[in-house]
């Protein structure tokens, strides 16, 4: 069974267009990486505010996001990225903190 993410991370709004256009052709070794990880239907939803929700699914987060930190692709983009995030202690992908879920209509 699917294991189902949500997170949130606040995007600076100062940079929230930036934000955007950087995501608008996200590296294709990314997107291979992320795939070989196991990260299925991920989605980042961006607010003028710069409320950033996140969605994916895995069959194990601890080990999709361990996999991924394995990667040296990862590395480089979440370097270019931590400018963009407020109140984080790390790299972007380590605030990504599974919001409990409450409810599902399969």
């Amino acid at each position: 069974m699917a294991q189902r993410v949500c997170f949130t991370l606040q995007v600076d709004p100062g940079r929230v267009e930036e934000y955007r256009e950087r995501h608008r052709e996200v590296w294709p070794e990314m997107r291979a990486a992320l795939a070989a990880a196991g990260w299925r239907n991920y989605s980042l939803f961006l607010r003028a505010d710069g409320t950033l929700i996140g969605y994916l699914e895995c069959d194990d987060f601890d080990a999709a996001r361990a996999a991924m930190a394995r990667t040296e692709v990862n590395a480089r983009w979440q370097a270019e990225m931590a400018g963009f995030f407020r109140a984080l202690d790390g790299a972007p992908d380590e605030g990504m903190v599974p919001l409990p879920e409450v409810f599902h209509l399969p």
